[in-house]
């Protein structure tokens, strides 16, 4: 199951720099599929009765959602991670154990990451929302567009004081505060540190076998076929990412976590058929004056990618160029045979433009990194300074990840044109 892949990171005071919780995620997808970053506004919806279509179910809507930024395939209603307007960060990842996968179509492990991000203006109301709608309508369904493929989910939340992992097999979940440094991978983490559990979960593994109801209780041990002594032994991607955490830890910044979403040797950011297709990473200031500021890739390969920043602010501009201009909510399993129509974004069909131009050409190669990394530079400048003189453009922040995408678009648009 390890290649179809992400890796989700958090680190938290004293773990970090400037008093600040630190949160990335690499998403790793099938090589063709498109990402868009795209925004929601908060809004207030007056008629209950009209139910919300998610990517294969309806369910029941609330009164008021969060303005939201998403990081989301293309094809489907949720997000693989994003964040809303209180700060509130969520990403996911595929995971198996011994419950067998349901493939009725019910939520995604996507469209709980949306729906939490909309509902909750805390960590842990998040996971409060997540557990309550995976208790009334279940997870399950296809995670792919045009082939078969189902998993279960873990989700790394995080607000500006606190980050929960949870972790599910079926209806079934654990979660577990975060101290300092947590990462998860592919894989169920929590073993007996459970801060919080579904009622039936421990009577439910007793049942099937999987605990003699004596030994202390090992979430991981009893719901996957994993020994969790080897966990941090290995050299999974888990592991690895473990450690890269751990080693600047005491000064992580925004900088350090994106150098860890661009590691190759680890396996982090992935290449092959299955790829890192978007990255994100988080900055939440403790100090609730200060803005939360967002970096999201919106293109493949972190390592020839800019981390552009997003910022909440009233009346900020839709993200045009990084929104697939074919996006629909058919289901992509209806037809067949099925044929995946084209979901590039502008954005990320000009990085696809440029790279193909560029990939045997040493010196433009390096040109365009170079360039690349001077706006990112600039970018990070920028926004270190609003974080230490809390000064903010409210004017200039309502496009300020919509211009520097046009900034991107243009780095690749000169070496296309040349």
């Amino acid at each position: 199951m390890e290649p179809y892949s992400c890796d989700t990171f958090v680190a938290l005071p004293p773990a970090t720099f400037g008093n600040r919780v630190i949160f990335g995620k690499n998403s790793d997808r099938l090589f063709d599929e498109v990402q868009e970053v795209i925004y929601f506004p908060a809004a207030v919806h007056n008629d209950l009765q009209k139910r919300l279509k998610c990517t294969y179910i309806e369910i029941d809507q609330v009164p008021e959602t969060c303005a939201v930024v998403l990081s989301r395939p293309a094809w489907l209603w949720g997000a693989e991670m994003g964040a809303n307007e209180h700060g509130v960060c969520i990403g996911n990842e595929a995971v198996w154990g011994r419950e067998d996968i349901s493939k009725e179509e019910a939520l995604l492990g996507m469209d709980l990451v949306r729906l939490g991000l909309e509902r909750a203006d805390t960590a842990e109301k998040a996971l409060d929302v997540i557990v309550d709608l995976l208790e009334k309508y279940g997870q399950g369904g296809n995670c792919a567009e045009g082939e078969e493929f189902s998993y279960y989910n873990s989700f790394l939340i995080a607000d500006r004081n606190e980050a929960w992992i949870l972790e599910t097999s079926g209806k079934y979940w654990a979660a577990e505060k975060v101290q300092g440094i947590r990462n998860i991978s592919n894989q169920l983490s929590i073993t007996t540190k459970i801060d919080r559990e579904h009622p039936n979960m421990r009577n439910y593994a007793k049942q099937k076998g999987w605990w003699d109801g004596e030994d202390d209780f090992d979430f991981t041990a009893a719901y996957s076929y994993m020994n969790t002594a080897s966990m941090m032994t290995s050299s999974s991607r888990y592991c690895q990412g473990y450690k890269l955490l751990n080693k600047h830890k005491g000064d992580i910044t925004f900088e350090t976590m994106m150098e860890i979403l661009r590691d190759e040797p680890s396996g982090i950011n992935m290449k092959g058929e299955f790829l890192t297709t978007s990255s994100m990473v988080s900055v939440l200031p403790q100090d609730s004056s200060l803005p939360c500021i967002h970096f999201f890739t919106g293109t493949p390969h972190p390592e020839r990618s800019v981390f552009k920043p997003f910022i909440f602010v009233p009346h900020i501009s839709q993200l045009l160029d990084t929104k697939s201009p074919t996006f629909d909510l058919e289901r992509p399993m209806a037809k067949k045979p099925y044929v995946k129509p084209d979901r590039r974004h502008p954005l990320y069909q000009k990085h696809q433009q440029a790279w193909e131009v560029i990939s045997n050409t040493k010196e433009k190669r390096k040109t365009t990194l170079d360039n690349m990394r001077k706006l990112e530079k600039e970018m990070f400048e920028e926004m270190e300074s609003v974080l230490q003189n809390k000064h903010l453009d409210v004017d200039k922040t309502v496009n300020l990840f919509t211009q520097c995408v046009k900034d991107e678009i243009k780095i690749y648009q000169s070496n296309i044109s040349s």
